[in-house]
């Protein structure tokens, strides 16, 4: 695990050791009225004091993680135009400003700009999407400076540990939806379970958030596929945006691999897969994370990409509608094919459903300007968004609130070069499968 950031102690937050500036005014501030011993004490926790409701987004728009905010442009458009009446907070109408900042895939600068929107805009909350590298960093900024934050697109695993989250106490301004490396297995699996293999797994972990969890010896992949009685190669980590997989293809081939699965990012899964073609190396089934979520990612492989598979967080098969629009999740994603001419992705479904949230949440604070107010309403959240329901309370911990999971491959043919088949809902089966597994020709 990396390093504890936020460790809880004394009901103190201390970060290197000493106590966060906005945590010592408040102590300070309720100290002196305790002092004082008269009145009732008030909470000194408060955005900008004004008619406008401030929502910071932060996602991955250029980078290597760039894909994952490919519908944001889309999906902002249409949240502007639901709000462009505001927000009714108590029969207060508070029109609604939306600052989107870029974090370039770098998590330095995903920190970056999230202080910058808390400290220079003074924002209501924070919503954010998209890996560990992004939603970690910016989770940590809300919480030191004690902002309410919502964060998806990360398996929860990566996004609590290791930020040093306690499962006894949790956090206390940071929340987060999204499914865990317990269910993205389950799916794999299944998956699996489908073909005659030797269970022979050779595993692509990378050395950032997602990679070390996943390859985790202990909360990842390994112990739960020695217990289905699969055997994993695993070459250790490396970097990303890597040019010679030749070390992790060799270690494979000498394994016999009929599998492959990992965590990988678009461009370096373009390479492994083309340096496997050319060293011989073809299992029968390759099922892999981040990397194959995007039709454009699968498109650039040409006609290699048939039959790859991933974990499907949503589609327009899932059976949800939006709280804000009414809206299908067949009608959001028609919507954005329609108006872009562009294949629909799975992260439109759940940027839609951050707003969904952060909406709900101002609405039912009662002040949107106290963020402690707003952090209630968050955590008694309780919708049907598209992307499924979204509760906390009854999750692995108190600050994850899991949605459904299903898994799916890549056809070729349709109305787009490749088409994305469900072929597992064992996790869910509420949304309905297309198709069975099919072997990599």
């Amino acid at each position: 695990m990396s390093k504890l950031i936020g460790k809880r102690k004394s009901g103190l937050i201390e970060i290197g050791g000493s106590l966060s500036r906005r945590r010592f005014i408040k102590a300070s501030a309720l100290g002196a009225a305790g002092l004082a011993g008269a009145g009732t004490l008030t909470r000194p926790r408060l955005a900008r004091a004004n008619d406008t409701i401030t929502i910071g987004y932060v996602s991955p728009q250029t980078g290597p993680l760039a894909p994952f905010a490919e519908a944001d442009d889309y999906i902002l458009a249409g949240i502007r135009e639901v709000l462009a009446d505001g927000i009714d907070v108590d029969g207060t109408m508070h029109p609604v400003e939306i600052l989107v900042r870029d974090s370039q895939s770098n998590p330095s600068r995903a920190s970056e700009v999230a202080a910058d929107l808390i400290l220079g805009d003074e924002v209501n909350m924070i919503v954010v999407s998209s890996t560990p590298e992004t939603t970690n960093p910016v989770s940590d900024q809300c919480e030191i400076n004690e902002v309410p934050c919502v964060s998806t697109v990360a398996p929860w695993q990566p996004w609590f540990f290791t930020r040093g989250g306690d499962p006894e106490a949790g956090f206390e301004f940071t929340y987060h939806f999204f499914w865990g490396l317990e269910d993205v297995i389950a799916v794999f699996t299944d998956m699996w379970s489908q073909l005659e293999t030797n269970q022979s797994v050779g595993g692509l972990f990378p050395n950032d958030g997602d990679g070390n969890a996943w390859g985790d010896p202990e909360l990842g992949f390994p112990p739960v596929l020695a217990n289905l009685g699969y055997t994993l190669t695993d070459p250790g980590r490396y970097q990303n945006l890597t040019d010679d997989f030749t070390a992790q293809i060799s270690a494979f081939k000498d394994a016999s691999a009929e599998i492959v699965t990992g965590v990988v990012i678009p461009p370096d899964w373009t390479t492994f897969w083309t340096q496997s073609a050319q060293q011989g190396f073809r299992p029968k089934i390759a099922s892999i994370g981040k990397a194959l979520l995007f039709p454009v990612a699968v498109e650039a492989l040409g006609d290699t990409g048939n039959n790859l598979s991933s974990e499907v967080w949503w589609s327009p098969s899932h059976p949800f509608s939006s709280s804000l629009t009414g809206q299908s999740a067949a009608e959001v994603a028609e919507g954005y094919t329609s108006a872009t001419g562009r294949q629909w992705t799975q992260p439109i479904g759940f940027a839609h459903a951050l707003f969904e949230v952060a909406v709900d949440a101002l609405r039912r604070s009662g002040d949107p300007t106290d963020y402690y107010a707003v952090t209630d309403a968050v955590a008694t959240t309780d919708i049907n968004s598209v992307v499924g329901p979204i509760r906390w309370g009854d999750g692995p911990v108190r600050n994850v609130a899991k949605t459904p999971l299903v898994g799916g491959q890549w056809r070729l043919g349709g109305e787009f070069p490749y088409e994305l088949v469900i072929t597992s809902n064992e996790q869910a089966p509420e949304i309905p499968t297309a198709s069975t597994m099919e072997p990599i020709s």
